[in-house]
């Protein structure tokens, strides 16, 4: 859409970093090795475990400095290798244990570049440090790691001589499990390549889906590949294969540190097909099947290509003080105690720096303590002010949470991407009247404005335009007047009043609503919500502890959760969670996920080189300040998998230069799994293409699971900023929903190029939908399916049997040619369980056609007849 004090402080303060610890197999800490002297913190005295145990090398320069000679306690006798790179010296302890310090004494022949490793079996190596400026000498060396074994592994001497250590000292304790073989697969949802694919509908991502029904096949010939990436070095204990009917006869499993050498873990030249559940001893970060003899005349082709790793493989993640966390240098939180003035001039500073700074990559959270304050929250872009009492009426501002546009001359149609959540808001005396002027992406949610006199503006007031927006969990005291506001979705809220209509105003679940009259007033009044849970949030204890409350889910209702009654749901600390910082890999976030912890994203862009892959039921994914993520080289930026319950709340995803197939899928292909008790639900979540520079996404959501609510979404395929363009910023669909009994509550997706929204599952149900078709088609031949002119805004598939939509706008302004026709706003099946509600379509200033409102049913929006409504259909 466009027009047409000292107690502030960053989230309690940022404590020293702590140097993150690897257990078990990982390689997670990769330190420069420091010359003599370098000691561990004051502790108890470390024990001395290698000394006397047996020693092997790669090589020895003579029968007179064997291995051995390195664990003798003899400063006198040494090791030495052959002159070559690279050699190793390693010792078995003869048990497990826990390992704290590694001294070596190097002789006059060191190593310039080393690895000290860890291994339970000799064979799958972890690197628990490295350095390739070594200076030889007596080096102490903190360390943490486990194994049986440790070796010392030199890739890189500092002489013409080999690696020469008079001793090689290993200190630490026996005790601990050897680590078992895990159940989780962690090829799942993971990049993956293959030598080549037989066709389009059998890529090798559908090996690594987790969806037993789609299958990689390779083309017919000798040798062909599938690998598939796991993010860091892993232990690999086992790995299964589900072939289908073309299988290889001879074939070898391999492992690679950088997908360049390979190491080869097991082969045959006896494949028997079917379900092969090999059990292997390996390391690396890659994995592959290289086949080198197919059973059939066809190619190789699997359904599934698993990979089992070790329990200890995953690295711990730094633990979260829900006292005291670190929210990150943007997010500010406030308590009674600071004072008045602070607050103001950090409220007008961000204002200042966000009130044009649509595109920019700074994000905020402006957060208050139960109390009560006097401030004006002026709300730039991506700036959120949030309440962390468990009721809005927990914190009063006396003042105003208001957003405006006077910077854009009082049209409001491009004030996106901001929030206010969870606040009590009493006006100042004298004053009657708020003003919240915006358009998509701005919730004003679990909200209380005081004062039955009062009255809260959905536009700037006399002048302007705004173009829709969502409120949710809110209580308005007095009047709300949506004026020149031209669309409005309006959920499980309480109102005093409402006045005003232009084209689409939604109203579920609200009392004091006005009653239905569509389409003069254009107003559609849905008297409860099925099954919604509101969004999660952030709050603090009375003792201190930031905790997030997780709302349960409600059936038929209306009005808030809150006001007058104890909400619903779970309380989780801080503590569970894993608080993301921008520069976080999606590695270690991934780790973080694996261990059973939620995700708490602080403001910032989150750039991920991989998919975040959230596996376990009931994960929370919150972010605060609008906290975006945005995948760098073409990859998912989240997938969910078919599980029950998960929440993604506050979150925006941008993609990358790089196209991204789809941005965020919930669940994999082929998910049929019933999630209808708990359903995975995504509140606020937002999605951009373009704007700050080039980006592209071939579909930006697909929900392949059952039962997904979403709770105000906007899909946006940017018209204007920076690359942005029909062959720039190029995305096809917006929105996908593959599965069954999926519903949408304030569903905004605009500017597509294709279909702005697919609908395949059955029981489908749309609560509001605002669409804006693209602005930008150069001609008529540019955008056509088939034969027909354009693509429709909402399509449900003709194989659907049921489903249903109340409210649904949609818009054109082919501004680049106006002779652009969409033969249709609306295609859906014509079934009596099929049925739309109350629709519109516009020509906005009669720039381009909208032909029909549903399949060949409605008026004809252009320059003569710009507004069109239909009723029903059937």
């Amino acid at each position: 859409m466009t027009s047409h004090a000292s107690s502030v402080r960053p989230a309690a303060g940022r404590r020293p970093a702590r140097r993150r610890t690897v257990i078990g197999l990982v390689v997670a800490l990769v330190a420069a090795l420091a010359p003599t002297g370098l000691t561990a913190p004051a502790q108890a005295a470390p024990t001395l475990i290698s000394q006397g145990r047996p020693a092997t090398a790669s090589s020895t320069e003579n029968a007179g400095t064997p291995a051995s000679a390195a664990v003798d306690g003899n400063t006198g006798t040494r090791w030495a290798s052959a002159f070559s790179d690279p050699q190793w010296l390693q010792v078995d302890l003869g048990a497990r244990a826990t390992v704290s310090q590694v001294t070596l004494v190097w002789e006059g022949a060191y190593a310039r570049a080393f690895q000290l490793q860890t291994s339970d079996d000799g064979s799958a190596w972890t690197t628990v440090a490295s350095t390739t400026t070594g200076t030889g000498g007596t080096q102490t060396l903190p360390v943490t790691g486990a194994g049986r074994y440790v070796r010392m592994y030199g890739t890189a001497r500092a002489t013409g001589y080999g690696y020469s250590l008079w001793e090689f000292q290993v200190y630490g304790e026996f005790g601990g499990t050897t680590p078992t073989c895990g159940t989780a697969n962690a090829a799942q949802g993971r990049p993956v390549t293959a030598s080549s694919v037989e066709g389009a509908g059998n890529p090798a991502s559908a090996a690594v889906d987790g969806n037993t029904g789609t299958r990689w096949a390779s083309v017919a010939a000798d040798p062909q590949w599938l690998q598939v990436d796991l993010g860091a070095s892993r232990s690999i204990c086992r790995v299964t294969l589900r072939w289908e009917a073309a299988y290889a006869r001879a074939f070898q499993l391999q492992t690679s540190a950088d997908g360049s050498a390979w190491s080869t873990v097991w082969s045959t030249t006896t494949g028997s097909g079917g379900v092969q559940s090999l059990d292997v001893t390996g390391a690396g970060r890659y994995v592959r099947m290289y086949g080198t003899a197919r059973a059939t005349g066809y190619g190789y082709s699997l359904w599934e290509l698993e990979v089992n790793v070790t329990g200890t493989d995953v690295p711990p993640v730094e633990p979260t003080d829900p006292r005291n966390p670190n929210l990150g240098p943007n997010t500010f939180v406030f308590d009674p105690s600071t004072p008045t003035s602070t607050i103001q001039n950090r409220l007008n500073t961000l204002f200042t720096q966000q009130e044009t700074n649509q595109f920019g990559p700074q994000r905020y959270a402006v957060l208050f303590k139960p109390g009560t304050y006097t401030a004006d929250v002026n709300l730039g872009f991506f700036t959120q002010v949030a309440g962390l009492g468990m009721s809005p009426d927990d914190v009063n501002l006396n003042g105003h949470v208001r957003v405006e546009a006077f910077w854009m001359g009082g049209n409001a149609t491009q004030n996106f991407w901001r929030a206010a959540e969870n606040l009590s808001v009493t006006l100042p005396a004298g004053t009657s009247v708020e003003r919240w002027a915006v358009s998509q992406a701005a919730p004003y949610r679990r909200m209380h404005l005081r004062g039955a006199q009062n009255q809260i503006q959905l536009w700037n007031g006399g002048d302007g335009w705004a173009s829709g927006g969502l409120m949710a969990d809110t209580k308005i005291d007095g009047q709300v007047v949506s004026g020149s506001q031209q669309q409005w979705y309006s959920r499980n809220s309480e109102f005093g009043s409402w006045t005003g209509s232009v084209w689409n105003m939604v109203f579920q679940g609200v009392t004091g609503a006005p009653p239905p009259n569509f389409p003069n007033p254009s107003h559609t009044v849905i008297a409860q919500t099925p099954q919604v849970r509101e969004k999660p949030f952030l709050y603090v204890d009375s003792t201190g502890e930031y905790r997030v409350f997780v709302p349960a889910l409600r059936s038929n209702s209306a009005g808030t959760s809150w006001y007058g009654k104890t909400p619903a749901g779970s309380s989780l600390s801080l503590a569970e969670f894993f608080v993301v910082q921008p520069g976080t890999s999606a590695a270690t976030i991934n780790a973080a996920l694996a261990q059973g912890k939620h995700l708490l994203f602080t403001p910032g862009v989150h750039h991920v080189s991989e998919p975040i892959q959230v596996n376990r039921a009931n994960t929370v994914v919150l972010g605060l300040g609008l906290a975006t993520i945005q995948p760098d080289n073409g990859t998912a930026a989240m997938r969910i998998a078919d599980v029950d319950g998960v929440k993604v709340a506050g979150i925006m995803v941008e993609a990358g230069a790089v196209n991204s197939p789809v941005l965020m899928e919930v669940g994999p292909a082929g998910s049929a799994a019933s999630h209808a008790a708990n359903p995975t639900s995504l509140h606020d979540v937002f999605f951009r293409i373009g704007g700050p520079g080039v980006g592209r996404a071939t579909t930006t959501l697909t929900v392949n699971s059952d039962n997904v609510i979403g709770d105000h979404m906007w899909l946006w395929r940017a018209d204007h900023g920076d690359g942005v363009g029909w062959a720039v910023n190029t995305a096809d669909t917006g929105l996908t929903v593959n599965g069954d009994g999926v519903t949408m509550y304030g569903l905004f997706v605009e500017h597509y190029q294709k279909y702005q929204t697919v609908w395949n599952g059955n029981g489908g149900r749309t609560y509001f939908y605002q669409n804006e078709m693209p602005y930008d088609p150069p001609n008529q031949g540019a955008w056509m399916n088939g034969a027909t002119r354009g693509y429709a805004a909402y399509k449900v598939a003709d194989s659907v049997t049921s489903h249903q939509a109340w409210g649904l706008g949609s818009y054109c302004y082919f501004n680049v040619n106006p002779a652009v026709v969409a033969e249709r706003a609306i295609e859906a099946p014509t079934n009596p369980n099929v049925r739309f509600t109350n629709m519109v379509t516009v020509s906005l200033g009669g720039v381009g056609t909208i032909n029909r409102v549903i399949n060949n049913t409605g008026g004809t929006a252009n320059a003569a007849n710009q507004v069109v409504y239909l009723t029903a259909n059937p």
